[in-house]
């Protein structure tokens, strides 16, 4: 007698073939939660580093540069000090004073990279601030680009006519035209240089 129809192992072969997908549906989702750990993980180092990029846009616009416009005779070394707890270190007194007081075109005492876009390669000042972790920041700026206007750096309004709430003058007032700067900066984390962020700012003074 011939069998022409066997179904024996039948259901053996099925529960492997649905173990198999179930496996696989597994496997997929674990890489799903490990990618996206990854990418959460990547998204707090970039924040964090950008977050430094914006502490030091702060402090070079509210504290350094106006300082830097003073009639201090040796701007670095003040600032050295003054700023000695966040390690400060600026380039040459003359090259940050043609930046800030000269066109592009004119920056002599200036090195081939001031005008290179990377922070890192030729910066103008560079300091480190802590983290909370203990992990800190490297912050790199550099004016790669200038436009001065007609901004009074004495602190004396010399654009001012001089008449009072009620009076009149046949002067005319010349229209300010203030000073432009494009600053690039990074932010870089201490222990891995991949984690950095950079920012492009236009201070007006």
């Amino acid at each position: 007698m011939k069998i022409l129809k066997n179904e024996k192992g039948v259901a053996l072969v099925t529960s492997l073939m649905l173990t198999l997908i179930s496996l696989g549906m597994v496997m997929a989702l674990l890489q799903l939660v490990l990618m996206q750990t990854k990418i959460s993980g990547a998204h707090k180092r970039y924040k964090n580093s950008l977050e430094a990029a914006h502490g030091g846009v702060q402090l070079i616009a509210k504290e350094i540069i106006p300082m830097l416009f003073s009639d201090t005779p040796d701007p670095k070394a003040t600032l050295t000090s003054q700023f000695a707890a966040i390690e400060l270190d600026t380039s040459s007194n003359e090259c940050l004073k043609q930046k800030l007081t000269s066109p592009t075109g004119n920056w002599t005492a200036c090195g081939a990279g001031s005008t290179n876009l990377d922070p890192k390669t030729g910066w103008d000042m560079t300091f480190k601030l802590p983290g909370t972790t203990g992990t800190g920041y490297q912050v790199y700026a550099k004016i790669v680009d200038s436009k001065p206007g007609n901004s009074d750096m004495s602190g004396v309004l010399n654009l001012d006519s001089g008449a009072g709430v009620t009076g009149s003058s046949p002067a005319v007032d010349p229209m300010h035209q203030p000073a432009i700067y494009r600053i690039e900066t990074e932010g870089e984390s201490t222990t891995n240089s991949k984690e950095k962020a950079e920012l492009t700012v236009f201070y007006s003074y």
